[in-house]
């Protein structure tokens, strides 16, 4: 699995970067499903957290959250993120 993340109008601080890494190694079997995971953290008047996930089957996922502190809106999108991935993942499970 390919993660990128990318952190726009602001430098992302080395403990945030750790809190996304333990975020993301949560979710269920990614190994097996995603090929690419792509995270950008924008800095505007609040921040904004987005991921865009390409699963090997040929899917994309995208999800967005806003929030006025970082680690917060990271954990609306992974919340978010993880139940997308669950029900992507149960959809592929109905089809075989």
């Amino acid at each position: 699995m390919n993660i990128d993340v990318r952190a726009v109008h602001f430098t992302l601080w080395e403990g945030s970067r750790e809190y996304l890494d333990k975020k993301i190694a949560r979710i269920p079997n990614a190994e097996n499903m995603i090929v690419d995971l792509l995270v950008t953290l924008t800095k505007e008047k609040d921040f904004t957290a987005e991921a865009t996930v390409n699963f090997r089957w040929g899917v994309s996922v995208h999800v967005k959250e806003n929030d006025f502190e970082l680690n917060a809106a990271i954990d609306k999108m992974m919340d978010k993120l993880e139940a997308k991935i669950i029900k992507e993942k149960e959809k592929v499970k109905e089809k075989h």
